[in-house]
């Protein structure tokens, strides 16, 4: 009777077992590729300091989800691949893409989830932005050595260079300061006293950028310094990376 009720209990913990796996949420793989050769690194949640002393008050941000972002900026070829044209002013098919605003960036990211079967591709968040740029806290605001990770006025030759080229981060991102401006999601305003998944204003007449270009020195290049445009603007010195939503 007693080795009855004993098979009977490992029993019901296999089961038990089993159902707890079943449920158990799945891990996000660390890298991805789609179709068009975007390739994207998980960003895992958690919490950093934001803005600095000069470009908005410091102030703590929690991130609560995960995301992932593009490795590196969107390229000329990705862009043609989605789109059909080439607008930009330097060409080369590794180069970033530029001369596009946030709005035409809407149109391609409509076109990109449609031809992936998905809804998940888009901006990234000011905050997500700058969170990647620190690695969520390993990296300082403005880089040591800025010459090893980024195209700046004092060594690009006053133009884009292909994209991936210099040291990447703590976490597999390239180009986060230089090369070409990186249009985000949000609206340009006053800080947001949100301190949980900042969304920044509801409205404006100003998108923000972020990370600098091929002019910048190395203030601008820091990972807390804002830029903003009217989202209709197009610049040989903007461009921008993707985020997803797992």
């Amino acid at each position: 009777m007693r080795k009855t009720s004993m098979l009977m209990i490992v029993a019901l913990a296999a089961i038990v077992v089993a159902v707890c796996r079943q449920k158990s949420p799945q891990a996000p793989p660390r890298e991805l590729t789609n179709s068009v050769g975007m390739k994207f690194v998980w960003t895992g949640p958690g919490s950093f300091k934001m803005g600095s002393e000069s470009y908005g008050p410091v102030h703590d941000v929690k991130l609560s989800k995960g995301f992932y972002l593009q490795t590196t900026e969107v390229t000329q070829a990705q862009w043609q691949a989605v789109m059909g044209t080439s607008p930009s002013a330097h060409k080369g098919p590794d180069l970033p893409v530029e001369r596009v605003s946030w709005d035409d960036i809407q149109e391609f990211l409509g076109k990109l989830n449609a031809r992936e079967k998905d809804t998940r591709y888009r901006l990234p968040t000011e905050a997500q932005w700058e969170y990647a740029c620190r690695a969520g806290g390993q990296e300082p605001d403005v880089a040591p050595n800025l010459d090893d990770v980024a195209w700046l006025g004092r060594n690009s030759g006053l133009g884009t260079h292909p994209v991936g080229r210099k040291k990447a981060n703590a976490w597999g991102l390239y180009d986060m300061r230089g090369n070409v401006w990186e249009w985000v999601q949000d609206w340009h305003g006053e800080y947001s006293a949100r301190q949980v998944d900042p969304q920044g204003p509801q409205s404006g007449d100003q998108r923000v950028l972020r990370g600098g270009d091929w002019r910048a020195d190395r203030i601008i290049a820091a990972c807390s310094y804002p830029y903003y445009a009217p989202p209709s603007d197009r610049s040989h010195r903007v461009g921008f990376r993707c985020a997803r939503t797992f």
